[in-house]
């Protein structure tokens, strides 16, 4: 009897997947473990891989169509297995004629030689928009898979071969054109609606972190031994933070329906770059964590979802976010509000500067800080509270740990 292989529900919010690819064509053999399709939510992508040994009897869902969770995607069986005659393919584009298609015999193995290209869908999309066949490029990937980067080679090695076979005044370099989708569209819609549906204004203070560097080197060997782990400057930022947020309960709020929502605990998002974009893992009643606790979580969960392997509801409920660019170099920056949160925490790079002690001048470690917030909940003078409350924290770290 055919196995079924659904949509898996990737989180409890979850309600709809795609597929990216398939790696697998009807007709084709696989073993339990293949791997034979790449999908997505709006927050996670990952690879489904086979349930049995077999062949690919029917695929349902073609690739780039949305199904909710627990939808057949595809079926997979021995060769003179048939489907039944209800399992019907999603249509491609919607208001296509549906029709339950009779039951017939998985068609014939792919002849030698018809071997599908594996390469990953932005690869794909790479190459399609850049005119070249992926059968022309070596994949360097597990299995011999070709990645972004293989594209990305090819395109430069394309692009230096036409320029010395053509005039340089006819050499005429069509734009890259990549279609957005998946995480990427996911982001870039909730970025516009959140600048859309907030009245959003960011401020800055710098906080004199030198003691705090020298209490983070000083506690950094206990911590290790006890702990097998570190404090970093955003573990110790995210603790002021909600430390912050308990003494100015009106930033941990939101705007909705016309009515200001105030909550009571403390769920922080932390915003985590991944390979295809941007997730907000969340430390849900931060305000009961200590900083160790706080920190190890911290890193725990941005693990996780770099390697795709958080659950969406875990990405979700934040109260209060923190953005950290700070690995990257940049100081100030203009963060933009996750919605429907009041409050985005945006932490720079650390940086030495020269300041007056009274009348002599010291070399003292300073952290940007910059805070975003929605006008329609609180005004600048507790926003400028908050963020100094913050920074006090910061310059007195001891009080962090009592």
């Amino acid at each position: 009897m055919p196995v079924e292989v659904i949509m898996p529900k990737l989180g409890m919010a979850m309600k709809e997947g795609t597929v990216s690819q398939w790696n697998k064509t009807e007709g084709e053999a696989v073993k339990k473990g293949d791997p034979i399709a790449s999908i997505s939510s709006e927050k996670i992508e990952m690879e489904i891989e086979s349930p049995a040994d077999g062949s690919v009897l029917k695929i349902n869902v073609p690739e780039g169509k949305g199904v909710p969770p627990g939808t057949v995607i595809c079926y997979i069986g021995n060769p003179d297995e048939e489907v039944a005659a209800t399992a019907a393919p999603v249509q491609e584009e919607k208001g296509q004629k549906e029709e339950i298609q009779a039951a017939h015999p998985a068609p014939p193995p792919k002849k030698p030689g018809k071997a599908r290209v594996k390469i990953s869908p932005v690869a794909r999309k790479m190459a399609e928009a850049s005119g070249i066949k992926p059968e022309d490029i070596i994949g360097t990937g597990p299995g011999g898979r070709i990645t972004k980067e293989d594209v990305e080679q090819a395109i430069a090695s394309a692009k230096e071969s036409r320029k010395q076979d053509i005039p340089v005044q006819a050499v005429a370099e069509e734009p890259q054109r990549i279609p957005v989708s998946g995480m990427r569209k996911v982001i870039a819609e909730r970025m516009h609606l959140s600048l859309q549906s907030a009245a959003q204004l960011t401020i800055t203070m710098k906080a004199d972190v030198t003691e705090l560097l020298a209490l983070q080197t000083q506690v950094k060997e206990t911590i290790a031994k006890r702990y097998g782990s570190k404090l970093t400057i955003t573990d110790f930022a995210a603790r002021a933070a909600i430390l912050a947020l308990e003494n100015h309960p009106e930033m941990n709020s939101a705007f909705m329906d016309n009515t200001i929502v105030t909550y009571l605990e403390i769920h922080l998002g932390i915003a985590t770059a991944v390979e295809k974009g941007l997730v907000v893992p969340v430390i849900r009643h931060a305000e009961s964590k200590s900083l160790i606790d706080l920190a190890k979580e911290i890193k725990e969960k941005a693990a996780a979802a770099r390697a795709g392997k958080l659950p969406a509801d875990e990405m979700q409920g934040s109260t209060f976010t923190i953005s950290s660019l700070g690995a990257s170099g940049v100081e100030f920056f203009t963060p933009i509000l996750n919605p429907p949160e009041a409050g985005i925490l945006g932490v720079g790079a650390v940086s030495d500067e020269a300041v007056f002690i009274g009348d002599k001048i010291e070399k003292r470690s300073r952290l940007p800080l910059s805070l975003t917030f929605d006008h329609r909940v609180l005004d600048g003078a507790p926003a400028a509270a908050f963020l100094q409350t913050v920074k006090q924290y910061l310059e007195e770290p001891v009080t962090m740990l009592l």
